[in-house]
């Protein structure tokens, strides 16, 4: 039996009392004295504390997503299951932000992580469920795909506290029990016994005995805490024969500095001293390994609706000289700020990192972890002050271009979203921390598919995303100094891979009761695929299943039959394998040398702004296509220049792969002998010839002239593809 006085806990149970927050006994040493009696007093007195003690089959540690889909399959199986959760609102970034779902393609998405987003359609199919906006002035605009799916009834996009509920509704239904805000004792909490754990121990003295053990939080602290071998940062490129681990500067091409934006604090003047937020080292070899990691930031939750808008708050601490390199960007043109404000229901946005200097807080999270918890506290106040002063110095700073102060002045922290945490996110975006080094570490080999991945446990399918790790300064051929970023790296795998049972557990010798679905055993760029949200959904389900088969057949986590468990996952829904007929794949690249006339693609093409290179929708022209990410609207051009192969009249054709997510609206501008024509086409409709070649029609071209076409993603709603441009001429 508990009770509360205030925020401390009573347990009375079989004669046993526990408390909790020894700092608060002796301010109620006299209540406990009238409750209890004089034994309460000789305990009080004496210091001595125990707390209570707890024995299920398997124990969950974590509040994340994977955690609650995990605790949902155990008690499917019939299993008995707590949550142990340091966090008080459970789903993890799925619940405090990140409501424009990076999944990549959504067939490969089964089990409860589908009927998450299941509940989520049903929850947006009512009227009442739309307060702020109106259903159908939403529109479809989603990560990849349309962000209704009504064949297959879910929905990918939505709001954060509607992802709570879902996991809360889950909680209730399934009569889960979830203990919140238990902290692992990271010391001295965890009682192992022949390479197996027997209970772990929070710092509130708790006890919880299981048969099995899920770490299933972003930071691996369980994992650790049993000495389960771990790896922090990024692998050199030669450990696993990869190609984009390691430090990435040539890669580093997107979120970028436009132009050469000067370092000092004095601009040319190096004793000056660098600007905030610039690294005095170098970024080191190309390739090597380090200890870095990519950035974190917090996903707002804004909108422009005045009856639901609190302007942003100014932080404790501002200091607007944090921000004297984004207000050079911005004083050389660029308006990259309000490049990801991606919509979700009800008028408000999932807010993400955009663009050279942004939300991310490049190169501070490098100590977060291995670092206590005060550390930790410390890193994420001090990530949430950078954030929040970021948008409190785009509103109010009077060296802001004024353009861009009235435009960010009309966004705002959205009322009614974490509303017992200022309207700010409860849970830091962290995109990677530790990750389990076991017997099988999945590679960006095994997600290209290069090395065959055994024993699928799911499927991942999004982009290898690293965000930027360092910012630092470079020099050009004449010796002047200017800022890069380093670290960002966006490739597709080349469609959807699997993710194996052997990257969820440990080496056998170090634990055999223990499974880690969320800091799998993967390389950097590997985990920069696996680490979305569905994928830990999957991940938790797959390994809760191994967890109830590791008790039911008296054998260690390692020695789960396969057989036995894909049978299981597959009858639950999990997607273990796509057949080719199942992706959206029509052919490989098409050689520019079998196309008639002139073909304008790859390194020919200049690009401004952000674009994503991509293969996942085929055929396309040569090695790749590119997509504007359906973001940074109007700022996104790609210019396809060429010299006119004959005299007379050409047909201009450009190639794109028609599909539901493209923009309806996409312009075309042709220079052309007589001048500039704009052309509309709709990139979402099927091509005059072979798919995929859409016509702009026919323009007189001078001989070895050079003209161009440019495509632009201004005014559009949905993804603007760039592809190849074909030259044909017609006067022969």
């Amino acid at each position: 039996m508990a009770r509360y006085i205030g925020n401390l806990k009573i347990s009375l149970e079989f004669g046993r009392l526990s408390v909790r927050k020894k700092s608060e006994l002796v301010c109620l040493k006299n209540r406990f004295l009238r409750a209890a009696g004089f034994w309460l007093c000789f305990q009080l007195t004496t210091g001595f504390v125990q707390g209570e003690t707890f024995k299920r089959d398997i124990v969950i540690y974590g509040g994340t997503s994977a955690a609650i889909s995990a605790a949902v399959q155990v008690k499917a199986m019939g299993k008995s299951v707590v949550v142990v959760s340091p966090d008080t609102h459970l789903g993890g970034l799925s619940s405090s932000g990140l409501g424009w779902t990076d999944s990549g393609r959504k067939e490969a998405i089964g089990g409860i992580a589908r009927d998450f987003y299941h509940r989520v359609w049903r929850h947006y199919q009512s009227v009442e469920s739309w307060k702020w906006q109106d259903m159908e002035k939403y529109g479809n605009r989603g990560q990849g795909t349309p962000a209704i799916d009504g064949d297959r009834r879910t929905m990918w996009i939505f709001e954060p506290h509607v992802a709570e509920q879902i996991f809360e509704s889950w909680v209730k239904e399934h009569q889960l029990e979830v203990f919140r805000d238990q902290w692992l004792d990271r010391d001295k909490g965890v009682d192992m016994e022949n390479g197996r754990i027997k209970a772990i121990t929070t710092l509130s003295g708790d006890r919880y005995e299981g048969e099995v053990f899920l770490d299933c939080t972003y930071e691996g602290d369980l994992m650790a805490s049993a000495r389960v071998s771990y790896f922090v940062g990024r692998e050199p490129v030669a450990l696993y024969g990869e190609a984009l681990s390691g430090v990435q500067t040539r890669n580093a091409r997107s979120h970028q500095f436009k132009g050469k934006v000067d370092p000092f604090v004095v601009a040319g003047d190096p004793t000056s001293g660098l600007l905030a937020r610039i690294s005095q080292d170098p970024p080191g070899e190309e390739g090597s390994g380090d200890a870095k990691m990519q950035a974190y930031n917090f996903r707002l939750c804004l909108t422009q609706v005045p009856g639901n808008r609190l302007p942003f708050p100014k932080p404790n601490g501002y200091d607007p000289a944090q921000y004297e390199l984004l207000l050079r960007t911005l004083q050389m043109g660029s308006r990259h700020v309000f490049g990801k404000f991606d919509p979700i229901p009800n008028a408000k946005t999932d807010t993400n990192n955009h663009g050279p200097f942004s939300t991310d807080n490049i190169g501070m999270n490098y100590q977060y972890p291995e670092a206590k918890y005060d550390e930790r506290k410390n890193i994420i106040r001090e990530h949430e002050e950078y954030q929040k002063g970021y948008f409190y110095f785009l509103c109010n700073d009077p060296r802001v271009p004024e353009d861009v102060r009235k435009k960010m002045s009309s966004w705002g922290l959205a009322l009614d979203e974490f509303k017992d945490n200022g309207h700010w996110p409860h849970q830091i975006y962290v995109r990677e921390a530790r990750r389990m080094v076991s017997d099988f570490v999945t590679t960006e080999l095994h997600l290209r598919k290069i090395i065959e991945t055994p024993a699928s446990i799911g499927m991942g399918s999004y982009n290898m995303d690293s965000h930027n790790v360092q910012r630092y300064v470079a020099k050009d051929e004449s010796g002047k100094a200017y800022v890069l970023n380093e670290g960002d790296v966006q490739v597709n795998p080349g469609g959807p891979y699997q993710i194996s049972y052997g990257s969820i557990i440990p080496q056998k010798s170090e634990c055999s009761n223990l499974l880690v679905p969320v800091c799998v055993s993967s390389s950097h760029i590997a985990f920069g695929s696996i680490r979305m949200e569905p994928v830990f959904m999957i991940l938790g389900q797959s390994a809760a299943t191994a967890a109830v088969f590791s008790i039911e057949n008296e054998v260690a986590v390692q020695d789960v039959s396969y057989d036995k468990l894909s049978v299981r996952l597959r009858e639950d829904g999990q997607v273990l394998k796509l057949e080719r007929s199942d992706r959206i794949a029509r052919g490989y690249g098409i050689d520019p040398k079998t196309l008639t006339g002139m073909v304008i693609d790859g390194n020919q093409v200049k690009f401004a702004g952000d674009w994503v290179e991509s293969s996942s929708l085929r055929p396309f022209v040569g090695s790749s296509y590119f997509h504007d990410e359906n973001g940074g609207k109007g700022v996104r051009s790609a210019n396809f220049p060429f010299k006119a192969p004959n005299e007379g009249l050409h047909e201009i054709m450009v190639s794109f792969v028609p599909s539901a997510n493209r923009a309806g609206k996409v312009n075309y501008e042709i220079k052309h002998e007589k001048g500039l024509v704009k052309v509309t086409l709709d990139q979402r409709k099927k091509g005059d010839r072979e798919l995929i070649w859409h016509s702009l029609g026919s323009f007189v071209f001078q001989k070895g002239k050079s003209y161009s076409v440019t495509v632009s993603n201004e005014g559009t709603e949905g993804y603007v593809i760039a592809d190849a441009v074909q030259v044909i001429p017609l006067d022969r």
